[in-house]
């Protein structure tokens, strides 16, 4: 018995070595920076906010296993309501996406921009109240639909809805801006 507890320890470590070394599912970008205070270029043009409404270059790899598509959210975590402000919401990236462009210029065919909390689709930078430090969460969803059934019509509430039911995986970046 002993001997046969020598010999099945090394093999199940062994079988199960391609999930412990798995690499984690990371979200990169040359213009934002975990913990970091954001550029001005990336904040709202609006509302008091006189940034640049640049959506940041991200990229992102080893997503987890069976990813059908990629969403991109952006989330003002601290908003008022409660539940945070949504800045920008892209969903229907294809499987072989890695990254999205500064400005999202060159979007893959059939991704969609959903309606913001702004309102409208497409990217709204950062806009704080006055005075305030806020948290904006970048984050890239990993799907495990080729497509959701959503249009640039859609509000950002319903879009979250259906990207958090069919995530795999997310990974993000925490970034701070204040006016």
């Amino acid at each position: 018995m002993k001997s046969l507890c020598r010999l099945v320890l090394p093999l199940s470590l062994l079988l199960l070595s391609p999930f412990v070394h798995a690499a984690d599912f990371v979200l990169e970008s040359v213009d934002i920076h975990e913990g970091d205070r954001i550029s001005i270029r990336h904040a709202y043009a609006e509302l008091g906010c006189n940034g640049g409404n640049l959506a940041p270059m991200l990229m992102w790899r080893n997503p987890p296993a069976g990813t059908r598509s990629f969403a991109v959210t952006v989330q003002d975590l601290d908003a008022p309501g409660g539940n945070g402000a949504w800045n920008w919401i892209v969903v229907n990236l294809p499987a072989a996406t890695t990254e999205l462009k500064e400005g999202a210029a060159g979007l893959p065919a059939g991704a969609v921009q959903t309606r913001n909390d702004y309102g409208r689709p497409g990217y709204g930078g950062p806009c704080s109240l006055p005075g305030k430090t806020h948290r904006y969460e970048f984050s890239v969803w990993a799907l495990k639909s080729d497509k959701l059934k959503i249009d640039a019509k859609a509000n950002a509430a319903l879009a979250a809805f259906m990207i958090k039911g069919n995530a795999l995986g997310q990974a993000k970046i925490t970034a701070t801006y204040s006016r």
